[in-house]
Formats: C-alpha cells, structure tokens, sequence
C-alpha cells in the first residue's frame, strides 16, 4: 500500500504458493513460483497489532499493507494488516540476528541457551525484564510473561539469575537422582510440577492450541475467551509497574527487591470486570469545576461538553458550552465567578 513503511517486494508471477514458517516472534513467508523462476523469502516482525487476514479482495480491510490474491472467484486476498504500523517485513530468508532459540519449536535448545548463559549481563536485571529479552527469550511477549510469573508466585523484580540458577541446581540434582529417566517420565514432570522455562513453552502453547482465533479484535466473542484465559495480565484486582524499559507488568503481591523506587503500585479496580468496554474518564478540568451541577444529560450532549471542556478556556467557548446543555426543570445554582469591570459598572446604575 502507498502509507505502508516496508520494502517493495520485487516478485511477478502469475501463480504462485505462499507457505509460512515461524520462530519465535517472527514468521517467515515463502512465495513459490508454480512456473519457472526463484522462490521469494519475507520475514516479518509483527509489532502490537501486524495480523494477516483471509478476506474478499473486493473488501479489503483499512493498513493492508501487503496484499497477496488469491484465482478464486470472486477473488480473495490474504493482506497483511498492521494499524498502528509497528510491524515490519524484509527481504531474505534469515532470521534476525541475536534472537535465540524459539520458546516454541525449538524448546531444548532454548533451555539450554539460557542455563549455560547465566553469567550474561542481561540476568543482572529483574526476572520480569529479562523475559523480554529476546537473546534468551525469543517469543515471550509483555502478556506472557505476567501469566508466566504469577503461575509460580515469582516476584517481577526478583533478580533474574537468583530465579534461574535455582532451576538449574534442581536440574543437575534430578538428573543425578534418576540418570535413566525417559522422555514420557520427563513430559509427566514437567506438566506436574512446571519450572519457569517450563512454563515459556506451555503457556504460549496453550493460547496456541486454543480452538477460537483468541487475538482477532474484530470477533468480540473470540477476544472475550482470551481475557477469559488471562488470570493475571490487566486483571481486576492486580497490580502493577512499569519496568524501567517504560513496560508495565501486571502481578499479584510484592514486587520485589529490585522494584523501580518512586513509583506507587496502581491496582486495577474490580468494577471494570463488570464493564470492560467502560472509557476511561477524563481528567476533571478548572473548566468543568465551575460548571454548576445540572440534570442528567443523554451521552452525546455529555461528550460534546466533555470535549469542549479540554480545549482553551474562552468566554465564548464557555457561553456555546452553556447553550448546549438541555433545559432544567430545577432552578440553576448561581456560579461564583470574577466580575469584570463591564458587570461592575452596571450594577454601579443600578442595572439588573
């Protein structure tokens, strides 16, 4: 699309196949000629809201910024939609450098890296900023690492390597207790008894193996299952605090020792499970202070005034505003305002 922030993709071909491979938090898509010609690699980053959608391709839906067609008829098109344009995509079949091993498909290895690597900088920081860390954590986003964290009862800001290197004590003592272990009897402990690298497979997993598309925004009842399956990410009655890459993470108890000092722990209110759709309310301004009180207005009236409320305060502003609010039938309270020179010289003739 003309506003979308990628690379032109340098492929013609009157038919070809699009296959798709993922690792970690990026997902790599081949076209493939069906006649002659080299296959062409994208590898795409996803950002806060980059999807791609199945949709008529005469509907297309608003930031479709790839669009790829399909020879049904009528035809369709699988676009690649990012709103707010975080997501990226470019050329080539490599992986982005310094990303470690996928917390999906490629578990062993992820184990691995992370355990042998505890002497690594990146684990002198909280456990709850280190799990952002794609080096060693590559897949584990902002959400899942509050669902991860709260299932062990394991303070955000502990220090990562405290965490991890008692895993790896256990680790060594198990194996020595039961060197002849198999792989059924290991899968058997570790859904009995999950460790927190544990839990980097099994909790994304369990998003993934979920029947409904829990992410699609545009199906209320699939994103209403997915905060169903949060038991702590932006949860009534959680806290939470921004980390000190401006994230915030969601917890339930301490925060623990290496908790960023001067912040106060805000709680999410337990009233906003009832009405999650509920607007945020707006700050009350000077403004709406001198407002008096009035009758209960139909929310369109209400808005209008909210959003007049928060631009510059003028006198004609303030008169347009007053006309607008419907009729009482309840006397209006008298408003304690400043005179000004014009009032005081009326009332000086005896002007009403």
């Amino acid at each position: 699309s003309a506003v979308g922030r990628g690379p032109e993709v340098p492929f013609s071909s009157e038919a070809y196949r699009v296959s798709a491979a993922s690792r970690g938090k990026e997902l790599r898509l081949t076209l493939t000629p069906l006649g002659p010609g080299p296959p062409q690699h994208l590898v795409f980053r996803f950002g806060m809201s980059g999807s791609f959608r199945l949709c008529p391709a005469t509907q297309l839906p608003r930031h479709a910024h790839l669009r790829f067609l399909t020879r049904d008829s009528p035809p369709r098109a699988l676009c690649f939609v990012d709103a707010r344009r975080f997501g990226s995509w470019r050329l080539g079949d490599a992986w982005q450098p310094g990303r470690g091993p996928c917390v999906l498909s490629q578990y062993q290895a992820f184990r691995e890296n992370v355990l042998k690597n505890l002497d690594d900088n990146a684990f002198d920081k909280p456990i709850c900023e280190a799990l952002l860390n794609q080096k060693f954590f590559n897949g584990i986003g902002n959400y899942l690492r509050a669902e991860i964290l709260y299932r062990l009862k394991i303070p955000p800001f502990e220090k990562a390597r405290t965490v991890l290197e008692a895993l790896k004590d256990q680790e060594q003592a198990r194996r020595k207790k039961n060197p002849s272990l198999t792989l059924s009897k290991r899968l058997k402990l570790m859904r009995e008894n999950p460790d927190l690298l544990e839990l980097c497979h099994t909790v994304p997993m369990e998003v993934i193996a979920a029947e409904k598309k829990l992410f699609d925004p545009d199906h209320s009842d699939n994103y209403a299952a997915f905060k169903n399956w949060l038991q702590c990410y932006l949860v009534p009655g959680m806290r939470s605090l921004r980390d000190r890459s401006g994230r915030t993470i969601w917890f339930q108890g301490e925060p623990g020792p290496m908790a960023p000092k001067g912040q106060t722990s805000r709680k999410k209110r337990a009233q906003l499970k009832a009405d999650p759709e509920a607007p945020t309310p707006k700050a009350t301004t000077r403004a709406s202070k001198q407002r008096p009180r009035a009758a209960a207005k139909p929310p369109k009236l209400a808005a209008e005034e909210e959003e007049v409320a928060d631009r510059p305060r003028k006198g004609h502003a303030r008169r347009r505003k007053a006309a607008a609010a419907p009729a009482s039938s309840e006397p209006e309270v008298p408003v304690k305002a400043k005179r000004s020179r014009r009032t005081s010289a009326r009332r000086g003739r005896g002007e009403a």
